[in-house]
Formats: C-alpha cells, sequence, structure tokens
C-alpha cells in the first residue's frame, strides 16, 4: 500500500500544463458569468409576471342590501382601479434608466 501512494505520488503523465489550465479555467469563468448573467434575467422576469399577476388582480365587490319587516342593512361596494405598475413588461432590464421627474414618477 505504501508503495503504491509513493507510486503514485511521483507520477508525472497526464500532467496538466499551467498555461492549459489557466486557458481552461479562463473559460470556464467566463461561461459562468454570462450564463449567471442570463439566469438573473430569467429571474427578474418570472418575477416581474408574478407581481403583474398580483397587480391584475381585480378586488372590485359588490354586496346588495337586505330589507326585511323590522330591519335593513345597506349594501356596499368598492371599484378597483388599475394602479402604477399594474401592467406586463413594467420591469425590465435591459433598458436604460429613465430620469425621475417630469411626470415619469
Amino acid at each position: 500500500m505504501k508503495t503504491m501512494l509513493i507510486r503514485l505520488m511521483n507520477d508525472e503523465a497526464g500532467f496538466i500544463v499551467s498555461s492549459e489550465l489557466v486557458l481552461i479555467s479562463t473559460i470556464a469563468v467566463l461561461a459562468m458569468i454570462v450564463g449567471l448573467s442570463e439566469v438573473a434575467h430569467g429571474v427578474n422576469q418570472e418575477l416581474e409576471d408574478v407581481g403583474s399577476a398580483f397587480g391584475r388582480i381585480n378586488q372590485s365587490f359588490y354586496v346588495a342590501g337586505a330589507h326585511g319587516h323590522k330591519a335593513c342593512t345597506d349594501g356596499s361596494s368598492f371599484n378597483d382601479q388599475a394602479d402604477f405598475c399594474d401592467g406586463e413588461n413594467d420591469i425590465v432590464c435591459d433598458r436604460s434608466p429613465r430620469k425621475e421627474g417630469n411626470g415619469y414618477y
């Protein structure tokens, strides 16, 4: 067992040259950066879709009143209006930021 470990430590067959290792690691890091950027865009798009879905929920309601012989209750209603950022594609990562003011916000 001891001689086999010594033989494995002294064996240099298949040794990767350091320049090849630097080239491969550089390509791997660049690929990871591009991949993580695409993952970030995908996550932002999905979160924007979820936010748009919540914003589009219509919470309007109407409850009719009840009238009897000795009592009555009034009805109630609420009309939900569209808010800012309730639509799709309000959050986009590829567009340059707009200036604040001038009626934008």
